[in-house]
């Protein structure tokens, strides 16, 4: 059986797209499937057992790059043609069975959800993560053996939904202190190339004795395989956040100026606190832009609330 399955381009999409991919290897373990995707996620998908082929689509001018998908895939006769894009190219192929996403899906539903509602599925798929082994090699390399690891993902690609650093720094304190629910262990600090002025002080707040460096280190599969590594994991709305979640990774999500009904992290291990404010209301202000913007827009969500948060999910009063 042959299936193609065209994903996001975001990291954090292509992520909460994987419950479909694992649901196809669940059901049909002897597919093949091909991905598309952007550059950015492809190494999320190395790992999986039923993928055979990625094919990483960097935009062009004038939609060029689905020309160049369908110029990759046409000659191949499709059983199942998986499109979260709504792309052309998944009507102009030979196939048995079409999904498409479109018009008819619920978009008030979070994302996972709306990818169950594509397939006609019941139950909804989890986000599943697989890695290679040398991908495995690089996590281990990265987070070696040796007690508890906490990560922390004080970043993400927009200024407006990052918690501010001296509230991580508080939060991670607590945690590994003598009175937090993680007393003693080791913290990994995480972040993505561009965003390492936002995750380093929290880095620098750790005992050198228990810091563990991920700021801008790794491709994203070798990044998420390193998180797996972890006991717990706390950060802003991105995409290290739900590599987290899909690993397994007991973890809270922080959220502000984004839409947790959407994509918060998914899962009965995962949770999320976020701002009294909603999304519309902390930009609701004179001579907001979301590309002048300077400062966060998560001043109001209080260390308080975050502890509660965790000590819910921890299963500690």
């Amino acid at each position: 059986m042959k299936i193609l399955f065209i994903t996001s381009t975001r990291l954090g999409d292509a992520i909460l797209s994987t419950g479909i991919l694992e649901h196809l290897h669940q059901k049909y373990p002897q597919a093949e499937v091909t991905v598309a995707c952007g550059p950015l996620p492809k190494t999320i998908f190395e790992g999986f057992p039923n993928v055979e082929r990625i094919i990483a689509l960097k935009k062009q001018k004038y939609h060029g790059h689905w020309f160049k998908l369908w110029r990759e895939v046409v000659g191949t006769h499709w059983d199942k043609v998986i499109d979260l894009r709504d792309s052309a190219v998944s009507r102009l192929l030979l196939s048995k069975e079409r999904y498409i996403f479109g018009k008819h899906i619920d978009k008030s539903k979070h994302k996972v959800e709306q990818a169950a509602q594509l397939m006609g599925l019941n139950d909804v798929p989890a986000p599943k993560l697989y890695f290679t082994d040398a991908q495995q090699k690089f996590a281990k390399e990265l987070v070696p053996d040796g007690g508890p690891v906490l990560g922390v993902g004080p970043s993400a690609n927009w200024i407006g939904k990052t918690w501010p650093a001296e509230r991580f720094i508080e939060v991670v304190n607590w945690m590994i202190g003598s009175e937090g629910p993680m007393e003693g262990a080791r913290v990994a600090v995480f972040a993505a190339p561009g965003e390492e002025s936002q995750a380093q002080p929290v880095l620098e707040s750790v005992p050198a004795a228990r810091r563990i460096d991920g700021i801008a280190k790794g491709n994203p599969g070798e990044i998420a395989a390193g998180l797996a590594r972890c006991d717990f994991y706390i950060g802003n709305d991105s995409g290290l956040m739900h590599a987290a979640a899909a690993a397994g990774v007991k973890t809270l999500g922080l959220f502000g100026p984004s839409y947790p009904h959407l994509y918060a992290p998914w899962g009965a291990h995962a949770a999320y606190a976020r701002t009294p404010e909603t999304f519309d209301e902390l930009i609701n202000f004179e001579g907001y832009h979301p590309q002048t913007l300077k400062d966060t827009l998560m001043k109001s969500l209080e260390v308080q609330e975050v502890t509660r948060k965790i000590k819910n999910l921890v299963d500690i009063m």
